[in-house]
């Protein structure tokens, strides 16, 4: 292999994104449920907002699954912590999509995201698509839904990514997945 070709798959890569500043995180100690993102979305990084971008689904999602009692707009998306909930991001770099990352960006982000979480406290960290979590523990038997192992001492769920390039899922089916560890996590503050 020649070393160019092997520089290119160890390094990543350097695009247009990368002037884009980060996206700042919305956490405070205690919550419910950490809602954790691959990494910002260039509308979102550029905005300054979560899920920004007009094909997200998040939002939408959150208040349809209960979370929220009305739709939150992506400029308010710190009023999420009045229920509760945050948000963060595994690696901190904007892209376009997510598959411009590199394994070695997730391997880099790894401990300092786990420091963060532990930091923060959160019942429970969701993780939104399988990508991140594979990517920082090696496992690729991930299912979705609650995992048996815990992060940075919190409960993990695997969620689909409400992206709106992923169209694997339909927004009822994101609503079902959602739904399904809001009452995952009410259950368990009534314990």
């Amino acid at each position: 292999m020649r070393r160019l070709d092997l520089m290119k798959r160890h390094t990543p890569s350097v695009t247009c994104t990368d002037s884009l500043p980060s996206l700042p995180d919305i956490l405070e100690p205690g919550l419910s449920v950490v809602f954790c993102g691959i990494n910002p979305g260039v509308t979102a990084a550029s905005t300054g907002q979560h899920f920004a971008g007009r094909g997200n689904r998040f939002w939408r999602t959150v208040h349809l699954a209960g979370f929220t009692p009305e739709q939150i707009a992506p400029e308010d998306d710190r009023t999420l912590l009045q229920y509760g909930c945050g948000l963060t991001a595994v690696v901190s770099r904007p892209t376009a999509r997510a598959d411009e990352l590199s394994q070695w960006e997730f391997k880099a982000a790894a401990s300092e995201f786990e420091q963060k979480i532990e930091r923060h406290a959160p019942q429970c960290v969701a993780f939104l698509g399988k990508m991140a979590l594979a990517a920082m523990s090696g496992r690729r038997d991930i299912q979705w839904g609650a995992q048996p192992r815990t992060f940075g001492g919190a409960r993990v769920w695997v969620l689909p990514n409400p992206s709106g390039l992923n169209r694997s899922f339909s927004l009822d089916a994101l609503v079902i997945a959602y739904r399904e560890l809001r009452l995952a996590v009410a259950t368990a503050a009534s314990v």
